[in-house]
């Protein structure tokens, strides 16, 4: 699933420094990261940035042998509050696995 993000968790990820999220803007900040790769969409209405994947789907920040956050003390609010947000509210598509072990 695709992490959405807000300018508040791209600077507790030490993504965006705090001066530049006061004083640039989204639209700036967006062209910068997509350009390092870090985000792969920028929702210009709501401004919101769409952190960028690998090519497995799987989060950057996503351990590939222990598949633990990387980040997990400065994860983004969404992946703080899933599966109460996101696409598909209170849907978690790994729960059913999680329960069945």
């Amino acid at each position: 699933m695709p992490v959405e993000v807000k300018l508040a968790d791209l600077v507790r990820l030490d993504l965006v420094d705090p001066f530049e999220a006061e004083h640039d803007e989204p639209k700036q900040i967006a062209k910068r990261l997509t350009k390092a790769g870090v985000i792969e969409h920028f929702n210009f209405k709501n401004s919101i940035f769409s952190l960028a994947r690998r090519a497995s789907g799987d989060c950057q920040f996503l351990d590939a042998k222990t598949r633990r956050c990387t980040v997990y003390e400065k994860r983004p609010n969404t992946c703080r509050l899933h599966p109460q947000v996101g696409p598909r509210p209170n849907h978690c598509p790994y729960g059913n696995k999680a329960q069945s072990r």
